[in-house]
């Protein structure tokens, strides 16, 4: 189907330089992909919207978009050039600059067999849009635009899907998943970006495509799934995981937590406390997001534990158990090794909590355990909030954890020495003044001081941290005197 329809009112420059150079020199281009349908749904181009993502198909050959770009001028005297992201497969990425922007352009094609389960041996290019659009996943991507032209080439009813708020594959909906694997997964992801349902066949194939599903490089199912944590409800895509057995295979650690009931704080099940514990934490904090997701997958294990030895239902040590789930899951996952560290610590602190007796040292001690990085206590604080309102309980911000905010504020104003590096004296003033050599010894004895200083933050000064250190090594070690309710106690499920 075509119809006129228009999308702008006014073509952004850069879009309409790509398709004014490449149709003067003899081919066809036409947007394609998210921007068409993002457009839709929202009824049309908003300047003010930032996240359309604009793609075009073009009947010209890779080779030819190169020297087609290289041989013009950009309007407004802009440095741009071209890149072969995707060369095998017809891509081409333009930058423009300065303001960057980037554009993919692909010649049309037509995919040949998929070994992988990821990505096709080799494409054919062709010179039919209408060819192109056939081999693309969801009707809802595989619309063409023209802005000159105002022109929505529309073959498959994506607009009809848009308006019915369904994921609808282009065809046999098996077929396009045992093409590409990964496909199942986008599917769970647009569902949860746009809150639409996956219609009933393309749903029902998922579970009939694990073959191909299994085939997918997990690095690719970790883009994917960091793409699902920075939809606004993420949520929505983890179920149509669950329900079409993509959870299972992906990450089955967490329905360990389905149906298992908690206490009287909690209104939901460990599983869907995790998934809404997830939702509460803003859409730009795709880790604390991850953290908020597993923060409490361990408590079914500890549960058990707790039961076995007599407990009744608690969930002692969740949050150490957690730590090493989370980890195990995000190396299967292929995550980078800061992105494990971050959400494991942040899995393995989130059960702190404050009361109005901590003293300064206290707090200090606190802050010690990540050494006072202000945007990983940020985080922590999200969420703390996050598990907070994802027991179905609580309805605001809990006052108690304004005051410790306040409280980490004086702290932090104080510049007191956090961590090691903090002391007013080094490896290097220890070793040359006590004649010591490269060892274990001057890590233990930086960590006593530091220790101290905590405390007594007015013993973070050179003369005075060597006298403690002759004390250390003379024997004459410093006892603090620290109450047990200054420690880390964990949280109060009624906070």
């Amino acid at each position: 189907m075509r119809k006129i329809l228009r999308l702008f009112d006014e073509l952004p420059d850069s879009l309409r330089w790509i398709i004014e150079t490449v149709e003067q020199a003899g081919f066809e281009i036409y947007m394609v992909g998210g921007a068409v349908r993002d457009m839709l749904i929202a009824g049309g181009y908003e300047k003010s919207y930032k996240n359309f993502d604009f793609d075009f198909a073009t009947s010209a050959p890779p080779q030819e978009i190169i020297k087609i770009f290289s041989r013009v001028q950009h309007p407004q005297g802009k440095e741009h050039f071209t890149v072969p992201t995707g060369m095998k497969h017809g891509t081409i990425t333009l930058i423009i600059r300065e303001p960057v922007e980037s554009f993919e352009i692909t010649t049309y094609r037509i995919d040949e067999e998929y070994l992988d389960g990821r990505r096709p041996e080799s494409v054919i290019f062709v010179r039919s849009l209408e060819e192109d659009l056939a081999r693309r996943d969801f009707t809802i991507n595989a619309m063409a635009y023209h802005p000159f032209r105002q022109e929505l080439i529309d073959l498959f009813d994506g607009e009809k899907d848009i308006q019915n708020r369904l994921i609808r594959s282009v065809g046999d909906p098996l077929v396009r998943f045992l093409e590409d694997g990964l496909r199942p997964m986008r599917a769970c992801r647009l569902s949860a970006k746009l809150h639409f349902d996956i219609e009933t066949k393309t749903f029902e194939a998922i579970s009939q495509a694990m073959e191909s599903i299994k085939k997918v490089a997990m690095e690719r199912f970790h883009d994917e799934f960091l793409k699902l944590l920075r939809t606004e409800k993420p949520s929505i895509g983890i179920e149509w995981m669950r329900k079409s057995g993509l959870l299972e295979y992906l990450i089955p650690e967490l329905l360990e937590g389905y149906g298992m009931e908690q206490n009287e704080f909690h209104r939901h099940d460990v599983y869907y406390h995790n998934l809404y514990a997830c939702d509460f934490v803003p859409p730009e904090k795709p880790l604390v997001r991850m953290a908020a997701l597993f923060h409490d997958i361990a408590k079914p294990r500890a549960k058990k534990f707790a039961e076995t030895a007599g407990q009744g239902n608690v969930f002692y040590n969740h949050e150490v158990i957690g730590e090493k789930i989370t980890r195990r899951i995000l190396k299967r996952l292929k995550a980078s090794n800061q992105e494990i560290e971050w959400v494991c610590k942040l899995v393995r602190l989130h059960m702190f909590y404050y009361t109005h007796d901590w003293t300064d040292g206290a707090v200090r001690r606190f802050l010690r355990r990540f050494d006072g990085d202000v945007a990983f206590l940020e985080d922590l604080f999200l969420l703390r909030e996050a598990d907070r309102l994802a027991s179905g309980t609580k309805q605001r911000t809990a006052d108690i954890l304004e005051d410790f905010r306040k409280h980490i504020q004086r702290i932090l104003e104080q510049e007191n020495a956090l961590k090691v590096t903090d002391l007013d004296i080094n490896g290097y003033d220890l070793m040359n003044t006590f004649d010591l050599k490269p060892s274990p010894i001057i890590g233990r004895i930086l960590n006593y001081l530091l220790d101290i200083v905590l405390e007594h933050p007015e013993y973070n000064e050179k003369s005075k941290l060597l006298e403690l250190t002759r004390d250390f090594l003379e024997g004459r070690i410093m006892h603090l005197a620290i109450s047990e309710s200054e420690e880390y106690p964990v949280k109060d499920e009624n906070l």
